[in-house]
């Protein structure tokens, strides 16, 4: 079996003839000391870290970085001057009526996303091969742009989709350009699946959301093929892990990013175990971050891969909720063929589903599936069929969201925009 290809480019990025993980952890305990020293050098928000260390397993007794640290003190944390930054995202903190996160990037850090792009796409997308990309397309240096460029560059050609189209557009298109590959969200596939059929499509790329196994299954019995999971975040460079030939997990950038696993009380805990993923951005040159809670769920791996890479791998992601899961909810409910899509939406101890689907099913199964996952809420399920001119319910990170915030994303959005939070009607402000 082929080693994974993030092999062969960190060995590139290092200047190393082979990679072992002696090797790995001497580039990162000399990329964190670099960092260190930069640091040192200057009175920002890490100004109090000690300018060296001797190795990797002193990083647990630095202090944390939060999200609110991130939205607070982003100028703090920015290592470059403002000429050199090329893009910056913005986001709301949790909770959405926090202040935005900011994360910069320069010119080299969105280099190296595309190149660890390339290592990923790479595994399932071949010269010549046409290839949907259905994630945003927001301008220069946009995540769908820098996946368009990583595609180009390995001989390929990008359908530049994004994520709000109708399912008759997707059919047109796999109709008409006869794509290969798909690249997007698990559950936005498994809809497109589920609605258009597979046709040409024989490859996927998923990211951008939890993949359940629920809808991994689905997907992979309608494609006759495994997925290729990735997992990223702004803060990491919008790329951190890929998927191998094996599909035993995914690839850390270890040469970029130092990964922990911390329990609730923040201590850290050994491979195989699972706890909330903390990041060091070694490789980031506009805002590298010191052990970062990104309050994603997961665990290292704790075996050797079959395709014998020394790198660390992540296992399957979730984001941690103080609510229900909609993860459970996948779980239970994408195991019936005739749902589509749906959106979770609570209300104190009740959770209202409205469901896409094609072909008959009686709500009551769905209801009684939800509800077995969501012990000690009460489940209603509104169902409709699935029409051509219909799109994704959900535009992004999928989740079950109370109705306080709903209002707030209405106040906090502008007009044009505040559709995409629908208010039952009786909770609507006058």
């Amino acid at each position: 079996m082929q080693c994974s290809r993030l092999d062969a480019l960190i060995c590139e990025q290092e200047h190393l003839s082979s990679l072992s993980r002696d090797a790995l952890e001497a580039v990162q305990l000399s990329g964190l000391n670099r960092l260190l020293s930069r640091e040192a050098g200057r009175s920002g928000f890490y100004k109090d870290l000690p300018e060296h260390l001797n190795s990797l397993s002193e990083l647990h007794k630095l202090p944390f970085t939060t999200e609110d640290d991130l939205a607070r003190r982003a100028g703090g944390i920015l290592l470059t001057s403002q000429s050199e930054i090329r893009r910056v995202l913005s986001d709301a903190t949790s909770g959405t009526t926090g202040l935005p996160k900011r994360v910069f990037y320069t010119e080299g850090d969105l280099e190296n996303t595309v190149r660890l792009y390339m290592a990923g796409l790479g595994e399932l997308i071949f010269p010549g091969n046409r290839v949907m990309i259905c994630f945003p397309f927001s301008g220069p240096f946009g995540l769908g742009e820098l996946i368009a460029e990583a595609i180009v560059r390995l001989g390929a050609q990008p359908l530049k989709l994004g994520s709000a189209m109708r399912y008759q557009d997707y059919s047109a298109i796999l109709d008409g350009e006869k794509p290969d590959c798909f690249v997007g969200m698990p559950v936005q596939l498994l809809s497109i699946l589920r609605v258009c059929g597979k046709k040409s499509l024989r490859r996927a790329l998923v990211s951008g959301d939890a993949c359940p196994d629920s809808v991994t299954d689905a997907c992979e019995t309608i494609l006759g093929t495994r997925l290729f999971p990735h997992y990223g975040s702004r803060e990491m460079g919008m790329a951190g892990a890929v998927t191998c030939p094996a599909h035993t997990g995914m690839h850390l950038r270890e040469n970029h990013i130092i990964a922990e696993i911390v329990a609730q009380d923040g201590h850290v805990l050994p491979a195989g175990e699972f706890g909330e993923l903390v990041i060091t951005t070694i490789g980031m040159e506009a805002m590298p971050l010191i052990r970062y809670r990104t309050g994603d769920l997961t665990r290292i791996l704790p075996d050797a891969c079959p395709c014998g890479s020394a790198t660390h791998r992540l296992d399957k992601v979730k984001r941690a909720s103080s609510g229900p899961d909609i993860t459970e909810l996948d779980e239970a409910l994408y195991p019936f063929p005739q749902l589509v899509d749906y959106r979770a939406d609570r209300i104190r101890k009740q959770i209202t589903i409205d469901a896409l689907v094609k072909g008959s099913i009686n709500p009551a199964l769905l209801a009684d599936a939800a509800a077995k996952a969501l012990p000690g809420f009460a489940v209603s399920v509104k169902v409709r069929d699935v029409c051509p001119e219909d799109t994704a319910l959900y535009r992004g990170k999928r989740r079950i969201l109370p109705d306080s915030e709903r209002l707030a994303l209405r106040r906090c959005f502008p007009p044009q925009l505040t559709a995409l939070f629908p208010v039952p009607r009786r909770h609507r402000p006058a």
